[in-house]
């Protein structure tokens, strides 16, 4: 892959059809709208036909329509709303991208990085895709996000106990047995961001949704933001 440098400084990769439909969707997702317009859709419908059509299966390739967005090393943008995904399990990075293949994640108008997402992950055709863009990412190794929130830390650490341990684990660490996620080093305010979207309904309102169902009842006893931000600093102060 070819990379010079093009307008506004930013780097332009030069490579084969599939890449370029990929990239082309990336700049949809990434520049603001409120969800992917007819022309993502299309550039959508066109990567996953070539990948279909004979496509190489590799993470590394298939990750450069993330790039844009997550960072070269899966670092994450917090300007973009983008998350780091370092520091969280494979198995749960696969489930999500099959819900936004699905629809039962990113279909609320009012969650637009869910929308922008969604139009991203369905360009992936198949379960081999979506495997090989998580091993790629799960292969760049863990490392936990920055805190950018500050709360009461103690009084965080009594409500987590109470309403967040029993199934994301005593130290935040997720528990697989449950297919509750770690939250320990992932980014607090992407974490807040989705509380919030649990709670008021943009996330995981469809029952065939199971797990993020499950989160959405859990997440309406707790509404107080301040209170939220001392549970969410806890967490963090748990990360490796």
């Amino acid at each position: 892959m070819e990379v010079f440098v093009g307008r506004f400084g930013l780097p332009v990769f030069r490579a084969g059809p599939i890449i370029t439909a990929l990239l082309a969707i990336v700049l949809s997702a990434c520049s603001g709208d409120p969800g992917p317009s007819a022309d993502s859709e299309q550039a959508a419908a066109e990567a996953k036909q070539m990948l279909a059509s004979g496509g190489s299966v590799d993470g590394k390739a298939l990750y450069a329509a993330c790039v844009a967005c997550h960072g070269d090393k899966a670092e994450g943008n917090r300007a973009l709303g983008a998350p780091s995904l370092r520091n969280q399990q494979d198995w749960y990075l696969k489930r999500q991208l099959q819900q936004y293949r699905a629809g039962l994640r990113g279909s609320h108008p009012e969650d637009s990085y869910g929308m922008q997402m969604q139009a991203i992950a369905k360009t992936l055709p198949d379960e081999a895709a979506v495997d090989a863009v998580v091993a790629y990412i799960a292969g760049l190794g863990g490392k936990a996000a920055e805190a950018t929130l500050e709360g009461n830390i103690k009084r965080g650490a009594d409500y987590y106990s109470n309403l967040c341990g029993a199934c994301h684990g005593p130290a935040a660490e997720g528990l697989d047995v449950l297919q509750a996620p770690a939250l320990a080093g992932v980014d607090d305010w992407y974490l807040m961001r989705q509380y919030q979207h649990f709670r008021d309904g943009l996330r995981g309102a469809d029952e065939a949704d199971k797990y993020g169902y499950q989160m959405a009842i859990m997440a309406r006893h707790l509404s107080d933001e301040a209170v939220l931000t001392d549970v969410l600093s806890y967490i963090q102060s748990l990360a490796d």
